[in-house]
């Protein structure tokens, strides 16, 4: 964990506190390339190190939390053929090779590629997501509005900002826009607080919360914590993981004063 996941982290228990909430932990762990017991382990004891106490989640070893998304698996399947069963979603059989080569308009890095459609006519009953992505239809040209937190009124466009989006991925992974929606319904979450760069997730994530009949939650995006280059922070960025900066003998205090 880096100094910016550490401050929204950070942001996000200062913000329970104040509301008098309860502040949830989950470890969104999916991603099986990414994803390992070690460092679950040391994000834990990093954040605990900072100050932070997260009052939900399951009891191991006598400490809350977190909730593991790898262990939640029926829940995302259920969504899944609730969405499918619906129509709201459909198999898209491109390659990234595909993608690549239809994904003309500009976006920015960390986002999803704008999708061409070239599969949007498809229908299934398939019994499993497994062996291709699985795309949400959007409604082109739905204006979607909500007010942030953190950054005040937002607007995006669907089919211009942003296409279909992937809710369950070619290599039988839940997506993260699917998994987070499906686990803030279900743990009661009110706000969610995370990083400026998800900032038109939110646009994705209130279809699919229209789509499933569910009250969304409000969300706070926090500003970007950047290098002394300006480029925003990523997990190679060692020099400013909590972990090091621990090592160099930093405390918490001293490292909460630099946000």
């Amino acid at each position: 964990m880096h100094v910016g996941h550490g401050r929204t982290f950070w942001i996000a228990n200062e913000r329970a506190r104040a509301a008098r909430g309860t502040l949830v932990f989950r470890d969104e762990d999916l991603d099986p390339q990414r994803s390992k017991q070690e460092f679950a382990e040391a994000m834990i004891e990093d954040l605990r190190w900072l100050g932070i106490e997260w009052q939900e989640g399951p009891d191991v070893g006598g400490m809350c939390g977190p909730y593991i998304q790898s262990l939640r698996r029926s829940w995302y399947l259920e969504a899944w053929r609730e969405l499918r069963d619906g129509g709201w979603i459909y198999p898209c059989t491109c390659s990234r090779k595909d993608l690549a080569e239809a994904a003309g308009a500009p976006h920015e890095s960390n986002d999803e590629p704008m999708y061409s459609g070239k599969c949007r006519g498809r229908r299934s009953n398939a019994n499993s997501p497994a062996g291709g992505n699985w795309r949400f239809r959007v409604p082109d040209g739905r204006v979607i509005c909500f007010d942030d937190g953190g950054q005040g009124k937002q607007e995006y466009v669907a089919g211009r900002d942003f296409g279909d989006f992937v809710v369950w991925r070619r290599d039988d992974v839940p997506a993260y826009q699917l998994a987070v929606v499906v686990d803030d319904a279900a743990m009661g979450i009110t706000e969610v607080v995370r990083g400026l760069d998800l900032l038109k997730s939110t646009a994705r994530q209130l279809l699919l919360y229209e789509a499933f009949g569910i009250k969304p939650p409000v969300w706070c995006h926090t500003e970007l914590v950047t290098d002394h280059e300006g480029v925003r922070l990523a997990k190679r960025s060692d020099s400013l993981s909590l972990r090091k900066l621990r090592e160099s003998g930093k405390t918490p205090q001293e490292i909460r004063g630099i946000w």
